[in-house]
């Protein structure tokens, strides 16, 4: 299997495994929590139907990536993307993220530049920010940090099961856009996770983003669902154009935040589109 070493600890080293298919120009795929690079078929399959090199990640602490006590923070995020990058030597790439996979592109951009980039897709964007502070209020209180860790602290297994009943907003969505068979497959998934890196990543969640969206220099599709109840669309994709005004936002009209499994019909066709410009 494809692996990135990125850094040792305890003499041991931290890989971060990776997906690597096709043979056209490279899309880089950075999956949102708690998924891994394995749930991305509606829009991989599509991607190397279309002729391009698809290249999915692990984070670390999920997926088949190394899990370190260490380095759940955006910083080292954005830089295990770019120790892929510059492993395979990877130019003219499209970054395609979901949820906290938007978070690590705006990051890898402010830290690492587009140097080799093309252009960027964000699906259930984060924005500017999660957490609320006193320079910008919009984002969720502290009280909601710390009730989703104590959450995963006290019964980790039924936290991932809600989480992922909200994040289809299964009350509208399972059996009409969704399958259960959906859901069991992402809820096992998540569960493979090492659950210091589930925990963690939620400090993670309230970093800012204010000083790396601006650098993004090259064309930037954002598609977000109006019922996004992981992400308000509030916090989310209606603030991208603050920070990147020449970005594309599409609304997904009655779109929870898995909108590239829900929705496919309305974010694959222009998501290839964009992706072919």
């Amino acid at each position: 299997m494809p692996f990135v070493t990125v850094g040792t600890e305890n003499d041991t080293p931290i890989e971060i495994h990776y997906d690597d298919k096709g043979a056209g120009r490279p899309i880089v795929l950075l999956q949102g929590f708690p998924l891994t690079g394995d749930e991305w078929d509606e829009q991989r399959i599509p991607l190397l139907e279309a002729g391009y090199r698809v290249i999915a990640l692990d984070r670390r602490g999920f997926g088949r990536s190394s899990r370190p006590l260490g380095g759940y923070d955006y910083d080292t995020f954005a830089d295990d993307v770019d120790a892929v990058l510059r492993h395979l030597d990877l130019r003219d790439v499209t970054l395609l993220g979901f949820s906290m996979g938007t978070a690590d592109i705006a990051r890898y951009v402010g830290r690492h530049g587009t140097e080799r980039i093309h252009s960027i897709a964000m699906l259930a964007t984060f924005g500017p920010q999660l957490a609320a502070r006193e320079s910008d209020p919009v984002g969720f209180g502290p009280e909601v940090f710390e009730g989703i860790k104590a959450g995963i602290i006290a019964d980790r297994a039924q936290y991932l099961e809600n989480y992922f009943l909200q994040h289809y907003v299964a009350d509208q969505n399972l059996g009409v856009r969704v399958s259960e068979a959906k859901l069991r497959r992402d809820f096992i998934s998540a569960s493979t996770a090492d659950g210091w890196a589930v925990l963690h990543c939620v400090d993670a969640w309230q970093e800012g983003f204010h000083d790396d969206l601006p650098k993004i220099d090259v064309p930037l599709l954002v598609m977000q669902g109006t019922e996004d109840r992981n992400i308000p669309i509030d916090f989310g994709a209606r603030r991208i154009k603050d920070f990147v005004p020449s970005a594309e936002v599409h609304e997904i009209v009655g779109g929870p935040h898995g909108i590239g499994v829900t929705h496919t019909a309305e974010v694959n066709p222009r998501l290839l589109e964009f992706i072919g410009e």
